[in-house]
């Protein structure tokens, strides 16, 4: 049941940064072009598995989108709101699409559950 709150909630911040980006954006070929800088995060795993994670979380977690709003309005901004807005918008699908924080195990161990190849190779142990 947690589970399925996170992923709903996910796909609740997915709904509410897309529709207050279709209010104050900067542009829908701006957000498509965007969307998947976050995941670029993923490369962080080519230092290994403790570090990736820890890059990867920093792209994925809330903090850094959030601090983009507070900067963004603060110094008055758009561009900086929109990328905000961007970034909150691919965590939010993401975690509605079950791909979670890692931890420091490997890509596919999430905090909402097993991702790709260690979910198989989880299912084939059990």
């Amino acid at each position: 049941m947690p589970k399925l709150i996170l992923r709903t909630e996910g796909l609740v911040i997915f709904a509410a940064a897309c529709l207050t980006y279709s209010k104050f954006g900067a542009g829908w070929m701006w957000f498509a072009i965007f969307f998947l800088v976050p995941d670029l995060s993923m490369f962080g795993y080519l230092l290994g598995k403790k570090t990736g994670a820890a890059i990867y979380n920093a792209g994925h977690s809330l903090m850094g989108p959030i601090g983009c709003l507070v900067v963004g309005q603060y110094i008055g901004h758009a561009e900086v709101l929109s990328a905000g807005l961007i970034w909150i918008a691919h965590v939010g699908f993401d975690r509605f699409a079950g791909y979670g924080l890692k931890y420091a195990a490997g890509f596919g161990f999430t905090h909402l559950g097993l991702k790709g190849r260690d979910k198989k190779r989880n299912e084939v142990a059990v």
